[in-house]
């Protein structure tokens, strides 16, 4: 999926440390209201806007009763593993890294994550990993017994390992089979015998992984009886070979990526008996049939499975016998004019199925009443009733707690910019509000719904850390985090909020949008302009939050406005909103942001018109470039990193879902590509590009560039050969990437150069 990046992971925390040692400790230099040195200083000062974000890794235990986090021990220079419990504030240390070795070996033991057998008495450790794609990867798998204390490997250059839910055994996968390790018998079994090059059993293909956010291709059942996998076949799927040039013959990554038209993976649900070993198969796809998602029922060995047709605007639910293999269709939904969605990567909300332990119902998210609501069912397909209804979304369901039949879950009931924490009974009845503070919450809760940590901001609030209960409406136990060092910081330091603004378009349409002020915003001086764009389908770019992106300040510091929208095709604000662009990518998105900046101009008489400028990566890549085609005599200048530029060039079930197939809908392929309007192009166009992105190909860039040089049109072009999506590959080229984005506003739009205007009542606006 396309995604907005903004990360400096690659940095390592040394690294970071020296910088802000070396920047914010400068000798001589005054502590009143500071200003970044360069934008160096700005990129590694983005952690002190960003202030400390409470416990990390948090995994709710005990059905929610009790949780586990991670700290890092500065004193024992250590990672550790604890477990906290709300009700009395005990604090018990599980694991710390140091005290062991990797078994056989004196070398300090690491790893990446961490897993509870649901018995609480294992750990899986996943260490070593290499990555593949851009979410998944091998790695070596270590197993922990609390009662005993002891360390062990478990299986090495495993693509997926988890434990089962009884906690005596982990299933795994390698080397495109299936694996189950017996921790009491110390046993390795191997359940799955037919993979062949690009057929695996129990692991994903690039598009279904990246598209339908899954990386483990098989779940165990509740019952520790079964595990149900994906049998993903690519041996037909077209491939896309790409290099980093290095070497003095270059060597080429190849990987199938069925682009849109082209043949997708064949996948059907293969089915396990841990106890004879036996392997069934279930269902398969047919031609253009797509299985994004397999779920557990309470029943005993009955498994849901989600089927949809390429579109993607119809869903299919089916439960299996996996004893019988017998299957019954349940129920059904079809869009006449959109898609469905069946999960949300953005939310972390894995399934818009959900299935109460313990209850022959289930609950549906759809959009079927023109906004994102919750459905209850029987396992007979039959509808019970609609649990929340509304002029608002649903956009997390967070906890189902089956005892008091409640449901817990954030939506945009307040504002469209904020999320909020309710809970309500499964009959729609008794609906409660938790969270008070005006803000973007983001909640962690366990099962039961009894306790949660509330990490929340606004525009004026830096991130604040909170655990609560949802007891007799709700009571704060503790504040974990207020980071009043961000306070200090932003009193330090020269900066700019967020402020909160209505856009009216020319045909009166109202949008949400933002601007950042210049640190040093007159009325009577005139300020060039950046639109910072991503605009995908169900993003928001605009949200109630404090604002973290120090370049943002760091512009703002050198005279730049800083602005974005909530354009049309955004989530959050009913179906119809996000629907509109609906086989249409890329013209109502590029319209929006066109009647943003020239709204802003106009309103805003210290915005020069003459200077502004559009910014974006990936699929705001996409939007930069074709509002500079689209629109081009609104913006002097674009930015457009990693973008597609060509949906044909794109993957399938990604741009299907929103397109439509290519020969119902070949017209609105062709008019959303950057290239069928190259000759528009009027301003100045930096392009940014890695070859080895294997997300959005370096083909969309080199394509656009023929184009416009055919068109008699330069622009500027910036290649990264060893990148990522992400364009730039380690520290250094993170650092470049950014002085070039800089370098380039400065050239083209030129912000020392003040313009004075007329001093009127309209100039003195505050908004």
């Amino acid at each position: 999926m396309l995604t907005n990046l903004f990360d400096y992971s690659k940095c390592s925390f040394f690294v970071l440390f020296l910088f802000f040692i070396h920047w914010v400790f400068i000798p001589g230099q005054s502590h009143a209201q500071q200003e970044y040195q360069n934008v160096e200083h700005a990129l590694f000062s983005s952690s002190q806007l960003s202030g400390n974000s409470g416990p990390q890794n948090v995994t709710w235990i005990d059905g929610g009763d009790r949780y586990s986090y991670m700290q890092y021990n500065q004193s024992e220079r250590s990672n550790e593993i604890r477990v906290y419990n709300p009700a009395n504030g005990e604090d018990e240390l599980i694991f710390r890294n140091t005290n062991y070795t990797f078994p056989g070996t004196g070398e300090p033991f690491s790893f990446k994550s961490f897993q509870w057998s649901n018995n609480f008495q294992y750990l899986v450790f996943q260490s070593d990993f290499t990555p593949i794609y851009r979410h998944s990867g091998i790695a070596n798998y270590y197993y922990y017994s609390l009662e005993d204390d002891r360390l062990s490997l478990l299986v090495e250059d495993a693509f997926t390992a988890k434990l089962s839910p009884d906690g005596e055994k982990v299933a795994y996968h390698r080397n495109g089979e299936m694996f189950l390790f017996d921790l009491n018998s110390g046993e390795e079994t191997q359940l799955t015998f037919d993979s062949q090059k690009n057929l695996y059993n129990g692991r994903f293909g690039w598009v279904y992984e990246e598209e339908f956010s899954l990386v483990q291709a098989w779940k165990w059942s509740p019952d520790s009886q079964h595990i149900a996998y994906w049998q993903s076949d690519e041996r037909d799927v077209k491939r896309f070979v790409s290099t980093s040039y290095e070497g003095q013959y270059p060597e080429y990554t190849d990987i199938p990526y069925p682009k849109v038209g082209e043949k997708n993976p064949g996948v059907r649900i293969g089915v396990i008996d841990i106890e004879s070993g036996e392997n069934s198969w279930l269902t398969e796809t047919e031609e253009d049939e797509l299985i994004p998602r397999i779920l557990w029922t309470s029943n005993a060995g009955e498994l849901a499975v989600v089927k949809m047709n390429r579109q993607q605007n119809h869903v299919d639910l089916t439960f299996f016998d996996v004893s019988t293999g017998e299957g019954r269709h349940v129920m059904e939904e079809t869009s006449e004019d959109g898609w469905i969605e069946v999960y949300d990567h953005r939310s972390d909300l894995e399934s818009y199925f959900i299935f109460p332990d313990g209850k022959e119902e289930f609950l549906w998210l759809s959009t079927r009443d023109g906004y994102k609501h919750l459905y209850r069912y029987s396992y007979d397909g039959d509808l019970i009733n609609q649990v929340t209804q509304g002029d608002w979304e649903v956009m997390n369901i967070l906890a189902v707690n089956t005892d008091r039949e409640r449901i817990y879950y954030l939506s945009t009931e307040e504002n469209p910019l904020e999320r909020h924490l309710y809970s309500i009974g499964f009959d729609g009845s008794g609906k409660q509000k938790y969270t008070d503070s005006e803000g973007m919450h983001s909640i962690s809760m366990g099962s039961n719904g009894k306790y949660y940590i509330d990490t929340w901001s606004n525009t004026t609030t830096p991130t604040q850390v909170e655990l609560w209960s949802t007891a007799d409406g709700g009571e704060k136990l503790e504040t974990f985090v207020d980071n009043e060092s961000v306070k200090r910081y932003i009193d330090q330091y020269a900066y700019s909020p967020r402020e909160l603004i209505k856009v009216t378009t020319s045909d009166g349409r109202e949008l949400d949008a933002f601007i950042i002020k210049p640190t040093d915003y007159n009325p009577n001086r005139s300020y060039p302009m950046v639109m910072m764009v991503y605009g995908g389908p169900g993003s928001q770019g605009v949200q109630n939050e404090f604002d973290t992106t120090a370049w943002y300040q760091y512009l703002a510091q050198q005279g730049y406005v800083i602005a974005n929208v909530n354009n049309r095709g955004n989530g959050g604000y009913g179906w119809e909103f996000e629907n509109s662009v609906y086989k249409n990518l890329g013209e109502l998105e590029a319209e929006d942001f066109a009647e943003t900046a020239k709204y802003l101009s106009s309103e805003y008489e210290w915005i020069d018109a003459d200077r502004m400028a559009i910014r974006g990566h990936s699929y705001g890549g996409y939007m930069a470039a074709l509002t500079m085609v689209l629109h081009p005599d609104v913006f002097k200048a674009g930015i457009v990193a990693a973008p597609v530029t060509d949906w044909r060039l794109y993957d399938t079930i990604y741009t299907e879902r929103y397109m439509g197939l290519l020969e119902e809908n070949e017209d609105g392929y062709i008019n959303s590509s950057v290239m069928a309007h190259a000759k528009n192009l009027k301003g100045d166009l930096l392009v940014v590009h890695s070859s080895m992105d294997e997300n959005v190909h370096v083909q969309n860039t080199m394509q656009m560039i023929t184009a416009f040089t055919t068109a008699g049109k330069d622009v500027d072009l910036r290649i990264y050969p060893p990148g990522d999506h992400s364009v730039s590959y380690n520290l250094q080229s993170e650092i470049l990437l950014y002085k070039t984005y800089t370098n380039y506003l400065d050239r083209i739009l030129q912000p020392g150069q003040e313009v004075r205007i007329p001093s009127s009542p309209g100039n003195t606006s505050s908004h």
